[in-house]
């Protein structure tokens, strides 16, 4: 098979027909000598938004290839496939639990079953169904369960996000490529597997838990729902047993703790029994909504902002007080929600379906925090975030408090919205964000925001809407482990988000598989 990177194909053409054209003359073939291609990779070229491209990586399978002489150089050249390497499970005795249902306890699972062992998982949170109606109704009113929300539940806190799936990470062994295989094996669109900036949404990937799920136990897996890990005993730096729910200790050796960023109780718990962790840097901020119109137009140009989708952005910036500042969790055609897991303390994220049909855009706009800012203990920078989320909470009085950015700019409550009209899922009140982050983030953040303006034409208008506030974006804490993905404890193996190591959905599952394949291997 052949590989052909870069091939250009201007926007609103018959993509299909001068893609399969494009191929035949790279090659200098004949149509009929070209069995059959498959795109590998779709980006999109903006720069010139009088003539936007679609940039396609390809893999070619010609009639009687070794007789056909292709001449190769850096774009054009032979293709092997990159596979993810898995493993049968040797020592059919393991009994791993798992400690939530994210996506990386769902794919150590996953991983688990096809290796043949049976593992538990264990949830704190309820079962997708019932948790979307859990969280509707506390977008509605304001009754919180700190145990199944946004943040908790079957899922984990990326089923209530936009599903993105890009990662940074270069994809070295296939396990990139064997997570978006297996999503789409459970129900996400088959262009994630190629899509420059996959999204399944959040509306699909629920199915896809649910999908997950139903394999899971089919092939001898366990779940249990709104049940919490509270406590562990070892013996000799080994683990023996886990609580559950405070009040039943069962057996245990292998324990996988995917438990996600906002298990501030199990971090503190674990601490206890002396599970060796490290503070970590992370970054906080507010909401920023436009409408998805006005981005598309300023990202697409006229001739093609109704062509392409509902554009997205990304931006940084260094602030002149040493603040790296920078979107997060971009949401096209998506909502603000109200993410909060705690009593008395507030937080928000963005979410899009499928479709990314919403009238606004959203998007986190960040700004890097360090022992600098929050201390220097272990547990420095969770309480931060709580005291953060509090203010939001006081200010707002229990609602996402809202302000327009021209008032925010000019530390004014803003008293009626104007052009955006805000997509907020759960309650929401006008307040003065400024009383949320220490001064040095407020100037940081102010000076970025006029700075993405010169990036991103009207970025930076009053009329836009902020919300706040934006707190769980990685989590605060990393776990130490060793090259065997194990705890500094014997038979405990930290995974996914709350363990320091991975951010994001992609990330997170392919850290949870091959946390599991691990286990798989060394036992």
């Amino acid at each position: 098979m052949i590989k052909i990177r870069q091939i250009k194909i201007e926007v609103c053409e018959d993509q299909e027909k001068m893609l399969e054209l494009k191929i035949c003359k790279l090659l200098r073939i004949n149509k009929s000598m070209l069995t059959g291609y498959q795109i590998i990779k779709l980006s999109i070229d903006a720069r010139n938004k009088n003539h936007i491209m679609y940039i396609y990586d390809v893999i070619v399978s010609l009639v009687k290839e070794g007789s056909v002489s292709i001449k190769f150089n850096d774009l054009i050249t032979p293709y092997s496939r990159n596979e993810y390497l898995t493993t049968k499970a040797h020592n059919a005795s393991i009994q791993p639990y798992i400690i939530g249902t994210g996506p990386a306890g769902l794919f150590a699972a996953y991983a688990f079953v096809e290796a043949g062992l049976k593992p538990i998982l264990i949830e704190r949170g309820e079962e997708i169904d019932k948790r979307v109606k859990t969280v509707e109704s506390f977008w509605e009113h304001s009754i919180l369960n700190p145990n199944s929300n946004v943040q908790f539940g079957e899922g984990g806190a990326g089923t209530f996000s936009d599903g993105k799936l890009n990662t940074l990470t270069k994809d070295t062994d296939g396990a990139h490529q064997k997570v978006l295989e297996t999503f789409v094996l459970f129900g996400a669109p088959k262009e994630i597997l190629y899509s420059y900036k996959p999204h399944i949404g959040t509306d699909i990937l629920r199915n896809v838990v649910k999908n997950m799920r139903e394999y899971i136990i089919a092939k001898g897996g366990t779940f249990r729902y709104n049940t919490c890990l509270t406590d562990i005993k070892c013996n000799n730096k080994t683990i023996t047993e886990i609580e559950l729910n405070n009040s039943e200790w069962v057996k245990c050796e292998c324990l996988v703790l995917a438990i996600g960023h906002s298990a501030r109780d199990t971090f503190l718990m674990l601490r206890k029994h002396g599970l060796e962790m490290l503070p970590k840097p992370f970054a906080v901020g507010f909401r920023i909504e436009h409408l998805q119109d006005a981005i598309n137009e300023s990202q697409y140009g006229l001739k093609y902002k109704d062509h392409l989708g509902a554009a997205s952005y990304k931006l940084t910036y260094q602030s002149s007080n040493n603040h790296g500042v920078y979107s997060f969790c971009m949401c096209p055609g998506g909502y603000v929600v109200n993410a909060s897991s705690e009593e008395g303390r507030l937080a928000t994220n963005g979410m899009s379906n499928y479709k990314r049909d919403s009238k606004n855009a959203n998007s986190a706009i960040i700004v890097t925090v360090n022992k600098d800012i929050y201390g220097t203990s272990l547990f420095a920078g969770l309480d931060f975030q709580k005291n953060i989320e509090e203010k939001a909470y006081q200010i707002g009085k229990g609602k996402i408090p809202v302000q327009l950015l021209g008032d925010y700019l000019n530390n004014t409550i803003s008293t009626a919205f104007k052009s955006v009209k805000p997509e907020i899922k759960g309650q929401y009140t006008f307040a003065d964000l400024n009383g949320i982050l220490p001064s040095e983030l407020n100037i940081a953040f102010k000076e970025a925001i006029l700075k993405f303006g010169e990036k991103i034409k009207g970025f930076d208008t009053e009329d836009a809407v902020l919300s706040g506030v934006e707190s769980r974006t990685s989590s605060p804490i990393k776990f130490i482990r060793d090259a065997a993905y194990c705890a500094n404890i014997k038979g405990v193996y930290p995974a996914g988000e709350g363990s320091g190591y991975s951010g994001g959905i992609t990330t997170s599952a392919i850290d949870g598989m091959k946390v599991a394949e691990s286990i798989i291997k060394n036992n």
